[in-house]
């Protein structure tokens, strides 16, 4: 079973080492492959579009809140009542079934209104980010680019070993220098469109 697991790794090892070979040559044929970079996470947080989608969502939050704030309210106001009422008595359990009707109605809202923001939020950002592609690729063929690779800046220290992983597994450039950064064009072709 050792023996087995050596040749494998050899075979790894010689295969690495013939498409390393076979890029390095395939690269050198093609005199120099001229790379960009851009940051996805800057036309995020900085894009135009996105400033706009974050003040329409915290305005429709607000709304949203309010009307549960009025629900709540509405509830608080039915429990005082129910309250003064004779408990076992017709009117009593009348408005007992007021009171469990609302608290369920504010909940449903509340899971509603939770799903429908998330669903929202992916949408937006799903969106965002094919834009994000799309304006990449036309500007990298403006410029003549044969890669493009997203460079963005590790975000540490990190909160905690699982979100330092996620940062590690997911942080692929290291380092770029000569590589133009087309995050600047990327962002105005997508605040553009």
């Amino acid at each position: 079973m050792k023996l087995k697991s050596i040749v494998v790794m050899v075979l790894v090892i010689i295969m690495s080492g013939f498409i390393v070979s076979a890029g390095a040559v395939r690269a050198a044929d093609n005199k120099c492959l001229k790379i960009g970079v851009v940051s996805v996470r800057k036309i995020f947080q900085d894009c135009k579009r996105n400033t706009k989608y974050r003040q329409e969502m915290t305005a429709e939050r607000d709304k949203i809140e309010a009307e549960l704030e009025s629900l709540s309210k509405d509830i608080d106001a039915s429990k005082s009542k129910l309250k003064m009422l004779k408990q076992g008595s017709a009117d009593y359990l009348s408005g007992m079934k007021d009171v469990f009707d609302k608290q369920a109605s504010l909940q449903a809202k509340q899971e509603y209104f939770k799903r429908q923001m998330d669903v929202r939020e992916q949408t937006v950002v799903e969106q965002l980010f094919k834009d994000v592609i799309k304006a990449t690729g036309e500007v990298a063929k403006e410029k003549g680019f044969d890669i493009v690779l997203e460079k963005s800046e590790p975000d540490l220290p990190a909160a905690n070993s699982n979100e330092l992983t996620l940062v590690i597994s997911t942080h692929k450039v290291l380092y770029s220098s000569g590589c133009e950064d087309i995050t600047d064009a990327v962002m105005a072709k997508v605040d553009a469109n």
